[in-house]
C-alpha cells in the first residue's frame, strides 16, 4: 500500500526517532548502527529521552515521547515486545506509526530480526510497508463512586488474584447486562494483539489483529463452563471485585493497582489505535508458525 505518512517524494519517513530496551546487551552499539543507517537514508534521527539518557547516547538530538506527535514521522524500536507495549502506549493516536526490530527473539509486534535491518529498513524509509492498525482498550478503577486510576492497555487488563491468596469472585456486566459471577484466578480483557499472551495461556483463542472484538477469559475458573467469549467492540464490560484478598489489576503486565472488595473496573474499546508497520514479507501466520512451533506442510501444499 502507499504510505500514508508522505515526507517528501523521497523517502516517506523523514523524522525519525530510535527507541531501545535499554536492558539489552549490546543495545548501544546496535542503536548507533540504526542511526547511522537512518542517516545514509537522508532522515533526521533523534532519540527518545529515556533511551538517550540511560545508554548516554548524545550525538543525536533528544526527544521526549510526549514531544513526538507532530515532530516525529516514524518511531523505529529496537527490543522485545514488551518494549512495544510501553511506547506503543505512550505513543496511541499520536499518529506516529512504529517499527519493530528484534534481537534475536521474533516477537508478534517486533517482528524485523535486527540482522535484516540493512535490507528492511531503507524499503520501508521509501515507503514499501505494509501498515497494520490495533486496537487498544481503556480501563477505569472506580472506588467507593470515585475513580482512583485509569490506564491503556495494548494487550490485556487483567484482573487475578496474588500468588499466595485464594480465589478472587468477580462478578461482570457487559452493557448494563449480568452475565456472571466468577470465582477463579482472575480474569483477562484482551486485545485482539493481546489474545497471542496471556490470554492464550488460559486457554483463549488466537484473533487475527484484523478482528474488531474483545475478548474475556477467565483464569483456571471454578467453573469448568466458564469459557472463554469473544464480545463486540463497542461494549463496555463492568467487573466488580466481590470477594477476595490482595487481589489487583494490571494494565499490559507493566503497571497495576491494588483492588478491595468492591472496586469496579470498566473496561472498553479506546478511540486511540496505533499503527505497526512491517516489511512486505511479513506474515501474521508465519510469525504465529515460528513463535507456537505449529508444523509447516510443505511449500508445494
Amino acid at each position: 500500500m502507499l504510505s500514508p505518512y508522505p515526507n517528501s517524494s523521497k523517502k516517506a519517513f523523514g523524522r525519525v526517532a530510535l527507541v531501545g530496551k535499554y536492558q539489552a546487551d549490546g543495545i548501544q552499539e546496535r542503536l548507533k548502527d540504526l542511526a547511522a543507517l537512518l542517516g545514509q537514508q537522508g532522515c533526521e534521527v533523534y532519540v527518545e529521552s529515556s533511551t538517550a539518557s540511560h545508554l548516554s547516547l548524545t550525538a543525536y538530538p533528544i526527544k521526549k515521547v510526549e514531544e513526538f506527535a507532530g515532530a516525529i514521522d516514524l518511531a523505529v524500536v529496537l527490543g522485545g515486545d514488551g518494549t512495544m507495549l510501553g511506547i506503543g502506549r505512550q505513543l496511541a493516536g499520536s499518529n506516529v506509526p512504529l517499527v519493530g526490530i528484534n534481537m534475536g527473539r521474533l516477537g508478534y509486534m517486533t517482528d524485523i530480526p535486527i540482522q535484516n535491518v540493512q535490507a528492511v529498513l531503507p524499503q520501508i524509509i521509501a515507503g514499501d510497508y505494509e501498515a497494520d492498525t490495533r486496537t487498544l482498550l481503556a480501563a477505569v478503577v472506580m472506588r467507593d463512586g470515585k475513580k482512583i486510576n485509569q490506564a491503556l492497555a495494548l494487550n490485556d487488563v487483567v484482573v487475578n488474584r496474588s500468588g499466595i491468596s485464594g480465589m478472587v469472585e468477580l462478578a461482570v456486566r457487559v452493557n448494563g447486562s449480568f452475565m456472571y459471577n466468577q470465582r477463579s484466578d482472575g480474569l483477562i480483557v484482551s486485545t485482539p494483539t493481546g489474545s497471542t499472551a496471556y490470554a492464550l495461556s488460559a486457554g483463549g483463542p488466537i484473533l487475527h489483529p484484523r478482528v474488531a472484538g474483545i475478548l474475556l477469559a477467565p483464569i483456571a475458573p471454578h467453573s469448568l463452563s466458564n469459557r472463554p467469549i469473544v464480545l463486540p467492540q463497542d461494549i463496555v464490560v463492568r467487573i466488580e471485585v466481590v470477594d477476595g484478598r490482595e487481589v489487583i489489576v494490571n494494565f499490559d503486565m507493566q503497571s497495576q493497582t491494588h483492588l478491595q472488595s468492591g472496586d469496579i473496573i470498566e473496561v472498553s474499546q479506546s478511540e486511540k489505535t496505533i499503527t505497526l508497520l512491517h516489511p512486505r514479507s511479513h506474515s501474521d501466520y508465519k510469525t504465529l508458525r515460528e513463535k507456537l512451533h505449529w508444523n509447516e506442510y510443505p511449500s508445494t501444499f
